[in-house]
């Protein structure tokens, strides 16, 4: 009878002997001489009282059977509830069990991946430090390789910029005496050589240049034969060694006779042996990478 709907007095004895005292009670009051005496009033109110008394007293006992089947329930479910608690306590106790071994065993884990990925960063580290090391070494070699290249090349240049600049002299001094032998045809002849000579020149960047007669004195571009530091409003009477040029910039300044009363008469010019200066081995490299010859 764990139910309390099942759990219940039997009231039918109680009523049936509560109505005696209240029967008794009407027995008194219809047998009895009126007016009634306080006595049987009395009497008659303990009957009523009395049967009124075991008439209610079925309920009393099952509202108080009820109560304590309630109680014993609840005492049952907190019993119930208990023991549920106590198997979640052995429950979590085992999962704080296994999370303590994953823990530790993930602990282990952890400082062998650390351990391994500090080991793999110094590999890279060393392995990046010895690829920069060699890739200086590299570039050393080939900056060595490519300065003695230079080097040869610029020797290269100066060698045969001099046979060049020999060459045009040599022409030049040529013109020069068959102007002054008188004979016009052989001098038009030279000089259209003389002119075929230039041009060839120019393809591979030398120029020669000359000042005629009647120029105005450019220190920058001539220099003056046996005049130290001629003065500035000085005319060019004849040029006696032509300037050259090499890739637009100036390599030999032209030797030239300046028409001055005081200047020292200039020295004729040989054929076979110009006056001019002997231009440098060594050309210098400009801003575009371009090689040139610096002018003595």
């Amino acid at each position: 009878m764990n139910s309390a709907s099942q759990w219940t007095v039997p009231k039918w004895p109680f009523l049936a002997v509560s109505v005696l005292p209240i029967a008794l009670a009407f027995g008194i009051v219809f047998k009895s001489e009126h007016p009634i005496s306080t006595t049987l009033v009395l009497a008659c109110v303990g009957c009523v009282v009395l049967g009124s008394v075991l008439a209610c007293l079925p309920f009393i006992m099952e509202y108080k059977a009820t109560g304590k089947l309630i109680e014993v329930n609840a005492v049952g479910t907190v019993s119930e509830k208990l023991d549920d608690l106590k198997h979640y306590a052995e429950q979590i106790s085992s999962a704080t069990g296994q999370w303590a071994m994953v823990q530790d065993v993930t602990k282990g884990n952890a400082e062998k991946t650390v351990a391994a990925a500090k080991e793999i960063a110094t590999r890279m580290t060393e392995e990046i430090r010895e690829f920069n090391e060699f890739q200086i070494k590299l570039n050393d070699t080939e900056k060595g390789a490519l300065r003695l290249e230079v080097e040869k090349l610029r020797r290269a240049e100066g060698e045969w910029l001099q046979v060049v600049a020999r060459i045009l002299d040599h022409v030049f001094a040529l013109h020069n005496a068959a102007s002054r032998s008188g004979n016009v045809e052989l001098a038009e002849q030279i000089g259209g050589f003389q002119n075929a000579c230039r041009e060839a020149a120019r393809r591979v960047g030398v120029a020669p240049f000359a000042a005629a007669p009647g120029d105005k004195f450019d220190a920058q571009k001539f220099r003056a034969h046996g005049v130290e530091n001629p003065p500035a409003e000085s005319v060019v009477a004849e040029t006696l060694a032509p300037g050259l040029s090499y890739q637009g910039r100036l390599v030999r300044p032209a030797l030239v006779r300046l028409q001055d009363s005081n200047a020292p008469a200039a020295e004729p010019v040989a054929a076979s042996e110009p006056a001019a200066e002997p231009l440098p081995t060594k050309p210098e490299t400009t801003e575009s990478g371009e090689f040139a010859l610096e002018a003595k």
